[in-house]
């Protein structure tokens, strides 16, 4: 029996890991900056999180979630997304004790029953940022100009930031009936999923990526002429805020997020090179979701972004892979060797040296191909002879040159040669 990974996931290799690793560590530096902090979710929630948080008319709650029982009877479901279990353990917690703004960002696996394509799997890896508890929309700028640094700092130059206001609570449900009645004069040029859902989620037929749908999408009454006051305000507070900090974006009024607490401010971030699904990363505000979900009343705002999509743009060259270099290759030459070079490496290894070695005590023409290999900057040889003297060998691949190290002061000695 051949076993293989299950259609739509896949194992990120040794080779490719240091990308992933790289983009994790540039977001805790960045995201640090402006004082977000690490939360880790749970990867499996009760399946009432997510149909109330999300909507049960969405295309996630409807078609793809992984939903089971567990032997209790309870109904399971792996995250589809990362924004209402931060929320959920936010108000478990009591997050919102003293009020302030609370900053988190998390990064793992999310799980969607969908069909794979590139950039798009069934578990894909997400990195979000959650910031909760102020309406201001200096909150909606920073976190947007803050994941436009992180682009610039990850190496993509071509990203560019789209926004939209999705209107209020008070202006947002006429608007909904409106654009419900317009609809429906062009329910025979809608697809299927647009007729199936307009009624109860008729945005979504304003950002429906099927062609016929996009024409009937240009003639439709968009939500940005229908703004109350309050929303007027806070989305030209955003575009003035944007300005000041020389950040470019362009306003999509057909721009709206596919999952039902979003409103104010919308936002996605795109590349020209992904194709036609071209979207690096997607959020908003949501002020109603921390209250629908039993917590106090908290203005909130966020974003996530597939890992996949963002590493498939990152110009890495791949000399740039910390994991293909190590500091001292060790060659042991002989039986009597193995016990030296033992401690030799351990040694070094808790000094914070990267040691890597071969095991098989094979040639010296063989144990210095692979200390190539390995592109170490020294190797540290050990024969019968060095073991006697009690003096190893400590050479340069770069230029060759070669110094006696007294065993008996190994970590020292190379610490003078070798800088980390």
């Amino acid at each position: 029996m051949k076993l293989q990974t299950i259609r739509g996931v896949k194992d990120i290799l040794p080779n490719e890991i240091w990308k992933w690793q790289w983009v994790e560590s540039i977001a805790h530096k960045i995201f640090l900056r402006y004082g977000f902090q690490e939360i880790r979710i749970p990867v499996f929630e009760d399946t009432r999180l997510f149909s109330r948080s999300i909507g049960e008319t969405t295309d996630i709650v409807e078609k793809e979630m992984y939903t089971f029982e567990d032997r209790s009877g309870d109904s399971i479901t792996l995250r589809p997304e990362g924004t209402a279990s931060v929320v959920r353990a936010y108000i478990e917690h009591k997050m919102y004790a003293p009020p302030s703004v609370t900053k988190m960002f998390y990064i793992g696996p999310m799980f969607r029953y969908e069909r794979p394509q590139a950039g798009r799997l069934r578990q894909f890896y997400q990195i979000g940022v959650e910031a909760m508890g102020s309406p201001s929309p200096i909150v909606d700028v920073e976190v947007m100009t803050m994941l436009i640094e992180f682009f610039h700092e990850l190496g993509i130059e071509d990203s560019k930031l789209q926004i939209n206001s999705l209107g209020n609570q008070s202006c947002r449900p006429q608007y909904k009936n409106f654009l419900k009645l317009e609809i429906k004069k062009y329910l025979n040029q809608l697809c299927k999923n647009c007729n199936n859902r307009y009624e109860k989620n008729p945005l979504r037929v304003l950002d429906c990526k099927v062609e016929q749908c996009k024409k009937v999408a240009k003639n439709l009454p968009k939500m940005i002429d229908h703004l109350d006051k309050t929303s007027e305000q806070h989305f030209t507070e955003v575009q003035k805020l944007l300005d000041i900090a020389n950040t470019p974006y362009t306003i999509n009024t057909n721009l709206v997020r596919g999952l039902d607490y979003y409103n104010m401010t919308a936002f996605e971030v795109t590349s020209e090179n992904l194709g036609s699904q071209n979207a690096i990363c997607g959020g908003g505000r949501y002020d109603t979701l921390v209250e629908e979900l039993s917590g106090p009343s908290t203005p909130c705002f966020g974003f996530a972004l597939g890992m996949e999509r963002l590493v498939s743009l990152i110009p890495f060259k791949e000399e740039a892979n910390p994991n293909n270099n190590s500091d001292i290759f060790l060659i042991c030459l002989g039986e009597s060797t193995k016990i030296p070079g033992f401690q030799a490496a351990h040694e070094l290894r808790l000094a914070g040296f990267k040691v890597e070695r071969d095991y098989e005590l094979a040639s010296m023409k063989s144990q210095m191909r692979k200390a190539n290999k390995s592109n170490c900057r020294f190797t540290l040889i050990i024969g019968e002879d060095e073991v006697d003297s009690g003096n190893y060998v400590l050479k340069n691949m770069e230029n060759s040159e070669q110094h006696k190290i007294d065993s008996n002061s190994l970590t020292t000695e190379v610490e003078k040669r070798v800088k980390i």
